[in-house]
């Protein structure tokens, strides 16, 4: 086995210079970091592997389903998150819902070819005290089990606040708080919707409550996949 031990490696003449030959492989081994200095490129005619190879897709689900691994990768950062809670109605003593809690978590798919996906409703719209909790979204392989709670229902005596948070993340949030009559809670993804304005309908915010008429339906909940070569 040959060894070169150097500090700076530069072209003989131009700015371009080849390391190895056609079908051969470099590796760099575990503990090792390989640094690209400012302004330098990295050019590859080939098929990267690892990180180095970059985002390649993502699969974003607003309705529960089945993840399937893509041909040829090999990592993803999934973000679970639930359901807002939905405003506990009109008149005036009535509270904004609370929004969906949020779990971020790295995976190694190298080995796992599906995973069973669920996704939160949005609390209901309501007049009343009829609104309900966000349902919880969930990201299952069979090794990993990622989730996050929906948002609670807005509370005519107490305040409303997100679910009890999430679970098996990397990260794990709780939904924010609703604001008094005005705005739901917020959630990973964004502001809770307003009482006059629910123009957001994915990403797990709590809805807002209005003083006389029915309050919108809260967002519903999100699973988001980035997916690595």
């Amino acid at each position: 086995m040959s060894k070169i031990n150097v500090n700076t490696w530069e072209p003989a003449t131009g700015t371009a210079a080849t390391l190895m030959a056609s079908g051969d492989t470099v590796t760099v081994p575990s503990g090792a970091t390989l640094a690209v200095a400012s302004g330098a490129t990295i050019a590859n005619s080939g098929t990267a592997t690892g990180f180095a190879a970059g985002l390649n897709s993502v699969q974003v689900f607003t309705s529960s389903g089945t993840w399937t691994r893509p041909s040829g990768i090999t990592k993803v950062i999934v973000f679970v998150t639930g359901g807002g809670g939905s405003a506990s109605g009109s008149g005036s003593g009535n509270q904004a819902g609370g929004a969906g809690g949020t779990a971020i978590k790295f995976i190694d798919v190298s080995s796992i070819s599906t995973s069973t996906v669920t996704v939160g409703a949005g609390g209901a719209a309501s007049s009343g005290a009829s609104g309900s909790n966000g349902g919880a979204s969930s990201w299952s392989d069979g090794t990993n089990t990622v989730s996050a709670t929906g948002g609670l229902l807005g509370n005519t005596t107490s305040g409303t606040g997100g679910g009890s948070g999430s679970s098996g993340g990397d990260m794990n949030f709780v939904g924010g708080d609703g604001i008094y009559q005005n705005h739901g809670g917020a959630s990973y993804w964004g502001m809770g919707q307003h009482s006059n304005h629910p123009q957001n309908t994915i990403g797990g915010m709590g809805g807002g409550a209005k003083h006389a008429t029915a309050s919108p339906a809260a967002a519903s909940g999100l699973v988001y996949v980035q997916e690595y070569k």
